[in-house]
C-alpha cells in the first residue's frame, strides 16, 4: 500500500518523509488507484501516531477518496491512530461526502436487530390500528362526497350507477340462485333427518324458513358478492392506479371518489337487498323440494305454514342487514383498490386482502346484529 518517491508524480503514492509523518502524492483517481493497491509496501508505518499529509495529492475522485478512507480505517484497526492534514478544501469536501455516504450505506446494510415476540406483537397491533384509522378517514371522505352529491344531484353519474347495478346485481343472479337453492336443500336434509326421529316433520318449515331468511341467506349472499363484486372493485381501481388513470382523473378535475366509489357504493346498496330477497325465495324453494322428497311435507302444506312461521319482522331483519353488508363490501373493495402501488403484483395482493377483509367484516357485523337484536328481544 505504500511506495517511495521513485514513481512518477502523477501516480498515487505514499512516501515517508520523516518519522511519524507520511505524505500522499500523485493523482488518486480511478486510472492509477489499482497500481497503489498492488505495489509492495516499502514504507514501515510507525507504531504510534501517524500524521498523513494530503497536500501532495494532485487530483482525487470518489474511488481515490474511498481508498484513502479505507487505508485510514485499516491503520486505525491496527492500533495506528491517524490524523489527516494538508488536504485542499475541495478534496476535503469530497472526502467528507464519500465518508457520509459510506456511513449511511453501512447503516442500511446492517443486519436488522432481531425483534422479540412482544415487540412484533406491538408492531403488528400498531400497524392494524393505523390501517383502521386510514380506512375510517376513507369512509369519512366517502360520506362527504355522498353529501356533496346529495346537495348537487345534477353532478351524479346515473349511467355509472345503472351499469354497476347490472354488473353487481343482474349478472350475479345465476350463482346466487344455485348457492341459495343448494343451501336450502342442505339445511332441509340435515335437519329433516333429526326431525324424522321425533315425528316432527312439519317443523321443517320453521327450520328452513327462519334459518335461511333471517341468517344464512343474507350472509351467504354477502359472502358471494364480496368474493365476486368486491374483488372486481379492487382490481378495477387498482389497475387504474397502476396505469395512472386515477391521477389523470384528478388532473382533469374529476374527483375519483365521485366517479369510482359513490356509484359502486349506491349500486351495491340497491342490488344486495334485492339479491337477498331472491336468495330467500330460492333457499325456501330448495327446502320445499327436500321436504317433499324426504319428509312427505307437500308444497301446499309448506306454503300454508310458512306465513304463520315467518313474521314480517323476521323477514325485514334479514333483508335489513343487506345494505350494511353492501356498504362494507363496496367501501373495503374501493379502499383496497386505492392502496395499490407499483405493479400488477400489488393488484393481486390487495384484491386478496379486500376479499378477506370484506368477508371478515361481514361476518363480524352479522354477529353484532345477532347480539344486539337478541338483546332487545327481536
Amino acid at each position: 500500500m505504500a511506495t517511495d518517491s521513485s514513481y512518477p508524480a502523477f501516480e498515487p503514492a505514499i512516501v515517508r518523509c520523516e518519522p511519524g509523518r507520511c505524505r500522499c502524492e500523485g493523482d488518486w483517481t480511478l486510472d492509477g488507484i489499482e497500481k497503489l493497491d498492488l505495489r509492495p509496501q516499502s514504507v514501515g508505518w510507525p507504531k504510534d501516531h501517524i500524521e498523513l499529509d494530503g497536500s501532495g495529492i494532485g487530483a482525487i475522485d470518489t474511488t481515490g477518496a474511498l481508498r484513502l478512507l479505507t487505508l485510514i480505517a485499516e491503520l486505525e484497526r491496527a492500533s495506528h491512530p491517524v490524523r489527516l492534514v494538508g488536504l485542499r478544501e475541495e478534496h476535503q469536501a469530497l472526502l467528507d461526502l464519500v465518508q457520509e455516504r459510506r456511513a449511511s450505506a453501512g447503516a442500511l446494510a446492517a443486519a436488522p436487530r432481531p425483534q422479540g415476540h412482544l415487540e412484533r406483537l406491538g408492531r403488528t397491533v400498531l400497524h392494524h390500528l393505523n390501517n383502521g384509522l386510514v380506512f375510517l378517514s376513507f369512509i369519512g371522505e366517502a360520506a362527504v362526497a355522498l353529501a356533496r352529491l346529495a346537495l348537487h344531484p345534477a353532478r351524479f353519474r346515473w349511467r355509472a350507477l345503472f351499469g354497476n347495478i347490472e354488473t353487481a346485481g343482474v349478472h350475479a343472479l345465476p350463482i346466487i340462485a344455485l348457492l341459495a337453492f343448494m343451501m336450502g336443500v342442505v339445511i332441509a336434509y340435515q335437519g329433516g333427518r333429526q326431525l324424522e326421529f321425533y315425528g316432527a316433520n312439519i317443523f321443517i318449515v320453521e327450520l328452513v324458513a327462519l334459518t335461511m331468511l333471517r341468517e344464512l341467506a343474507p350472509l351467504i349472499t354477502a359472502i358471494v358478492v364480496a368474493g365476486r363484486t368486491g374483488s372486481s372493485y379492487t382490481a378495477q381501481i387498482g389497475t387504474m392506479q397502476v396505469t395512472e388513470e386515477v391521477d389523470a382523473l384528478r388532473t382533469i378535475g374529476i374527483p375519483p371518489m365521485d366517479l369510482l366509489v359513490i356509484p359502486k357504493l349506491l349500486a351495491l346498496t340497491v342490488a344486495l337487498p334485492l339479491l337477498t330477497v331472491f336468495a330467500d325465495a330460492l333457499s325456501v324453494f330448495g327446502g320445499m323440494v327436500m321436504a317433499q322428497a324426504l319428509l312427505d311435507v307437500g308444497f301446499d302444506d309448506f306454503l300454508d305454514r310458512l306465513p304463520k312461521v315467518v313474521t314480517l319482522t323476521s323477514f325485514l331483519l334479514g333483508v335489513g342487514k343487506a345494505p350494511v353488508f353492501a356498504a362494507i363490501i363496496a367501501l373495503v373493495g374501493c379502499y383496497q383498490g386505492f392502496r395499490v402501488r407499483g405493479s400488477a403484483d400489488s393488484v393481486g395482493r390487495q384484491t386478496t386482502v379486500s376479499v378477506v377483509q370484506s368477508i371478515f367484516l361481514v361476518i363480524a357485523a352479522d354477529a353484532l346484529f345477532s347480539v344486539v337484536l337478541g338483546g332487545i328481544g327481536l
